[in-house]
């Protein structure tokens, strides 16, 4: 009997198809409010909610408990850095692009931060990425660390958006005297004067207190002007990093100067003031006059009455915004004396004989609002703004302006330090967002998604067309990841057609007819720009029941799986791919992007939903077992998720797991490839009458509509099997246990010790069919053989798969390795036999002194994931015939097309192999009638290994 579920579980099938497409994020049994619900309702909810076009279905997280093992070991280490890393770092460039505290957060750094490669364009995908993993990471556990830190990111991010929603506000905090208004960094925030603030004085003094935070130059503390042409400015810093003072009505080239002498502190109250009159200007810095120049002609009244008066902006667009506290700005009609300013440094100005400026004085006593009383007497009140202004849609929501998403608009080519991939971050914020609704059921996380989303629709719904296949076509500016995806899935929770009709604005129409039609137009294409569009055209698939969005996904897939996959799965070069069937001639420091696995994973769960194809999970297996989990250093860091960005295939090659500072794509797609790894072990026929094993992996599934649960029990791939044991009740249904490609001889099962009739076939599903009752045990036997997987475009180049496995040399050498293998090769084909094992270390073999080892294992060692196949001369079973090993043009040698044959009944099959190859190659003229009788007899004399 199915136990009761939760309400968020009710909830979860209500938005089935939502949860789903990626991974199901329900946390079953812990919704704040639980209430049970009757079986058959959650299960016909379920079924309504589920696209009609999948065939099968995936299990929620929480449904897949991992048991002890390599995948439990790796995420164990990405669930204590989830737990301890602090989200406020995060959220430190959201809080500052809405001008709210920042509470002395520092950004991480890398692709996250104010200070992030090309001007910090990409900040927030990080943000995303977190929202993401935590989500799955309380889905998967159930700890409610991860759903407290998931409340107060979701939180923080609806207090931004509210922020930028309406005007900007003070920031109060404590001035050199009182209060102080501060313009957090990044918050673009400065200001506005009114246009008579300088009083078209000929003799003039402006007094201002400044904190700044930040080190950048040509950040104004002040700018009266009308363009960059004819304006009045002071900095804190110039290119010298000292403070300046400038006037001119004919530009940069004709400014009129007063230069310090000093940088001014940061994090400290400084006191800046510049004095005009008679000719004369001087600078002081806090109480001291620093410089002086007596052939000053401009004045303010030569300048006349101008446009732009601004504190902490300046009239050049591309200056930076002050970023620091303001405190008590004056100005007066007279050029102050020498005691009078420094009287100034320990005394408001009311207090001193000077007086409040005369024509502005601001003392910043607000604690809230936008404006700011002038108490000159003139009621010059001033006001906050930003530079950009704000959102054109109340449901932005981003940790930078709207500014790039309207650049992109006009652009033609891409320049990734003016506009990096807005719609590729906003689609990360999007899916953390949508990830943590449907974890928590934080109702917050869904406005602000749906909120994002119609704000999408409002700008791109106005643009036309050609516009739209312009902007996506464009690298990198145009990428947009897989925010299709996601948009698709909000919109069966939301309802909104204008959601469904945003998907559809993300059509690249080019791509996806060309895929449609097989033509292959991925050569010099970014990788993973595209690959996630494809699983988001599916969605569009289930949706809207287009077939041109799966035909295009179905033949994009076999674009990439071979004929661009390297061994361990992954694809890409430099971010890039090259033409099709180019391995070999792409071997660099830059391979296989891991970004590119993390959505290649998605893609074939997609797709495999649609069409049980096993290629799709024997891809599945292979990225997940190699690169996925060999880009996860085996290492616990509380700062970094130590994840690879590339990884190098060239000989010798050394991981790097901290790539510009841990925070790239890769990183973020990373944490969340650690906190899902049961994600497909599992899946349901959408009728509930089988149930596919898809990994060997150690976990439990709790099938709630069978009322059963299923434990695998294993050390896979350490062991060559698993033990699969019903608990809970009795129910009927096929068990569709995979056979692997790799999987060429011995695979066995057993049920309760007897053996299952039938004939597996590696490279498809073995089922039995059964009603299966508590205590029953499934026992699969899976042998593992080497072999070599030979480069398309030179077959002298491989890589060793040890059933799913790559093992990969550990050798610090730069040279690829020259390795033979068919020595002492097994009857089997298996070449095993050629490496040593190391006692103690599973899966490690040894081989011409150099070990080798699974690339799953997270280390800095140096690696030789591909080698180069050297079979001098014609040897079997350790027998060295003496004749030399001949080749065809294309580099097939005759002991490879003997051992193509493999596996072989007994000795006698692979002589009359041997003998039949070597009198074609006789025949050919590739060999010599007396050494093709050594070869012969050679193999007849030698011993072989099963």
């Amino acid at each position: 009997m199915a136990s009761p579920l939760s309400r968020r579980s009710l909830l979860r099938a209500a938005a089935l198809a939502a949860a789903t497409p990626a991974v199901s994020l329900a946390a079953t049994g812990r919704a704040s409010a639980a209430v049970e619900a009757p079986q058959a309702a959650v299960t016909a909810a379920a079924a309504a909610a589920a696209p009609a076009a999948w065939t099968v279905q995936p299990f929620a997280l929480d449904d897949v408990a991992l048991r002890p093992g390599i995948f439990a070991t790796k995420r164990q280490l990405m669930l204590d850095h989830g737990r301890g890393y602090d989200v406020n770092r995060l959220l430190q460039v959201f809080r500052a692009n809405a001008g709210l505290a920042t509470g002395g957060a520092v950004a991480p750094g890398g692709w996250e931060g104010l200070d992030g490669e090309a001007n910090g364009n990409l900040r927030g995908h990080y943000t995303g990425h977190f929202l993401s993993m935590l989500a799955q990471a309380y889905a998967s556990t159930g700890d409610q660390v991860y759903a407290d830190r998931i409340g107060t990111m979701v939180g923080a991010l609806n207090d931004v958006r509210e922020a930028l929603r309406r005007d900007p506000r003070m920031l109060s905090v404590t001035g050199k005297f009182g209060t102080a208004q501060e313009n957090v960094r990044g918050s673009y925030q400065y200001v506005d004067l009114p246009s008579a603030v300088l009083g078209g004085a000929s003799a003039i003094t402006l007094s201002a207190w400044v904190k700044p935070t930040h080190n950048a130059n040509w950040a104004r503390v002040f700018d009266f002007g009308n363009n960059n042409t004819r304006y009045m400015y002071l900095v804190g810093r110039n290119a010298s990093g000292v403070p300046r003072f400038a006037v001119t009505t004919n530009g940069p080239g004709a400014e009129q100067g007063l230069n310090g002498t000093a940088a001014l502190p940061l994090n400290q109250w400084s006191h800046l003031a510049v004095t005009i009159g008679a000719g004369t200007g001087t600078l002081y810095v806090n109480g001291t006059a620093v410089a002086t120049n007596t052939s000053m002609s401009l004045n303010p009244a030569a300048l006349g009455t101008l446009a732009n008066n601004w504190l902490g902006r300046s009239n050049f667009s591309g200056d930076p915004v002050f970023a620091g506290a303001f405190d008590e700005f004056n100005v007066w009609s007279r050029a102050l004396t020498a005691a009078e300013i420094t009287a100034l440094q320990s005394n408001r100005a009311s207090a001193t004989s000077a007086g409040r400026g005369n024509l502005a004085s601001y003392d910043f006593f607000e604690t809230a609002g936008g404006t700011f009383a002038d108490a000159s007497g003139r009621g010059l009140t001033a006001t906050l703004r930003r530079t950009w202004g704000g959102p054109s849609h109340p449901g932005f929501l981003a940790a930078y302006p709207e500014t790039q998403f309207i650049e992109l608009e006009s652009m033609t080519s891409g320049d990734y330090t003016k506009v990096w991939a807005p719609y590729y971050t906003a689609h990360k914020i999007l899916k953390g967002l949508l990830d943590a609704h449907l974890a928590t059921d934080d109702a917050r996380a869904l406005d602000l998604a749906s909120g994002m989303c119609d704000w999408m629709y409002s700008r791109l719904s106005k643009l036309p067309d050609a516009t739209l296949q312009r902007m996506w076509g464009i690298f990198s500016s145009g990428e947009f990841g897989g925010i299709v995806e996601t948009i698709v899935d909000l919109h069966a929770i939301t309802g909104k057609a204008e959601h469904l009709a945003l998907a559809k604005l993300f059509d690249l129409d080019r791509l996806i007819d060309a895929c449609a039609a097989n033509t292959d137009i991925l050569d010099g294409l970014h990788a993973n720009q595209h690959i996630p569009i494809f699983t988001g055209y599916v969605r569009l698939y289930d949706a809207t029941g287009e077939s041109r969005y799966l035909t295009a996904a179905k033949n994009f897939w076999g674009m990439v799986v071979p004929p661009r996959m390297y061994g361990i799965g992954g694809t890409s070069t430099a971010e890039f791919w090259k033409a099709r069937g180019v391995i070999a001639g792409t071997i660099s420091d830059t391979n296989a992007e891991t970004c590119c696995a993390h959505n290649l994973l998605k893609l074939s769960r997609m797709l495999f939903f649609h069409d049980q194809d096993p290629k799709y999970m024997d891809y599945y297996e292979r990225a997940l077992y190699n690169q996925v989990l060999g880009s996860k250093q085996d290492k616990a860091d509380a700062e970094k998720p130590l994840v690879t960005y590339f990884i190098g295939l060239k000989p010798g090659h050394v991981r790097d797991y901290t790539p510009k500072q841990g925070t790239t794509c890769c990183e973020g797609t990373g944490m969340e490839s650690s906190t899902k790894y049961q994600d497909s072990v599992y899946f349901k026929k959408a009728d509930n009458s089988a149930l596919y094993v898809n990994l060997y992996s150690p976990s439990t599934l709790t099938w709630s509509e069978k009322g059963v649960t299923v434990t695998q029990t294993t050390d896979f791939p350490r062991e060559q099997g698993s033990t699969l044991t019903i608990g809970g009740g009795s129910a009927a249904f096929e068990l569709k246990l995979r056979v692997p490609s790799w999987a060429t001889g011995g695979f066995k099962v057993t049920v309760n010790g007897s053996a299952v009739s039938g004939t597996p076939t590696a490279g498809s599903y073995f089922t039995v069919s059964r009603t299966w009752r508590s205590g029953d045990t499934v026992r699969v036997t899976l042998p593992f053989r080497l072999r070599v997987e030979k480069a398309l475009d030179d077959p002298s180049l491989q890589t060793l798969l040890y059933g799913p496995i790559n093992l990969v040399g550990r050798n610090s050498s730069t040279d690829y390795l020259q390795l033979g293998l068919y020595r002492n090769a097994g009857l089997s084909g298996d070449l095993l036999p050629s490496l040593t094992p190391v006692t103690g270390k599973p899966l490690h073999y040894t081989l011409n002194g150099t070990e080798f080892a699974p690339f799953l294992e997270g280390t800095e060692d140096p690696t030789h994931a591909y080698f180069r196949r050297s079979e001098p001369r014609v040897v079997f079973g350790t027998t060295d015939s003496g004749v030399a090993n001949p080749a065809k043009s294309d580099g097939t040698t005759l002991l490879d097309e003997i051992w193509a044959g493999a596996p072989f009944a007994g000795k006698g099959a692979l002589v009359t192999r041997v003998r039949s190859t070597v009198n074609a190659w006789v025949t050919a003229g590739l060999l010599s009638q007396a050494n093709g009788a050594t070869v012969v007899r050679t193999a007849e004399q030698a011993t072989y290994a099963p």
